[in-house]
């Protein structure tokens, strides 16, 4: 089911307040999570940032992804994927992740966030990077990816870059998708965001319409990261 963790129709969140209001009329739905900020980032270029090759004997414990709803507190799972999280404290040191959106939200069957690529459009990935091996991939069984689960988005094997996901809710999905981090605070928020839900904008008429997979609705923008 999953290539890769892409949103299939991309605009940039800062657009997203003008297209769903015409959606939200009817419903009464909200379109924002209690105690976040505005959005001010947009897509932009990856940076460049040199690729370690072998793995760092030395890494943080963890990860805190400071967002404009709050921060997202993530335990690193260093001994289980320490590839990974090589790649991934590097991306974050070089602040490659500073002022990106998380672009996907699932909300039915795969309960995920969708974040690390800083081009918003679900195909960035750092410039000059070869993908990566997998590793720490669980067993083909339901519920294989629970909720607090942090794992990397891919296209097929050894093809990892930078883009994540984060699992709000039990999740079944083909065991391909490195697990690196477990979120130890902050899974609240992102409850509420899949309340809001995502959406998507038919081409045809230019509106956004409720959708399963899309943007969500209350834009997500990663603001730093900070490593202990």
């Amino acid at each position: 089911m999953l290539k890769k963790l892409v949103a299939p129709t991309f605009m940039s969140l800062v657009l997203c307040a003008m297209f769903i209001s015409p959606v939200v009329q009817a419903a009464q739905r909200p379109t924002t999570v209690s105690g976040c900020a505005a959005v001010t980032a947009k897509g932009h270029t990856p940076m460049k940032v040199l690729e370690p090759m072998a793995v760092n004997k030395s890494l943080p414990k963890t990860m805190t992804l400071v967002t404009n709803c709050g921060s997202i507190v993530i335990s690193l799972l260093s001994k289980q994927a320490p590839l990974t999280v090589t790649k991934i404290t590097a991306l974050a040191k070089a602040k490659y992740f500073n002022a990106s959106l998380c672009h996907r939200l699932t909300t039915d069957g795969l309960f995920v966030l969708q974040c690390g690529d800083p081009t918003a459009s679900g195909s960035g990935s750092p410039t000059g990077w070869k993908g990566y091996a997998d590793e720490n991939l669980p067993a083909n069984k339901a519920a294989n990816y629970p909720a607090g689960t942090v794992a990397m988005a891919n296209s097929g094997p050894k093809t990892n870059g930078s883009q994540f996901f984060l699992v709000y809710k039990d999740t079944q999905l083909p065991p391909n998708y490195t697990i690196w981090g477990k979120i130890t605070s902050g899974i609240d928020f992102l409850v509420k965001l899949s309340e809001v839900g995502s959406f998507t904008v038919n081409q045809s008429d230019g509106k956004a319409y409720y959708a399963t997979d899309g943007n969500p609705i209350q834009g997500v923008e990663i603001k730093s990261v900070t490593l202990r």
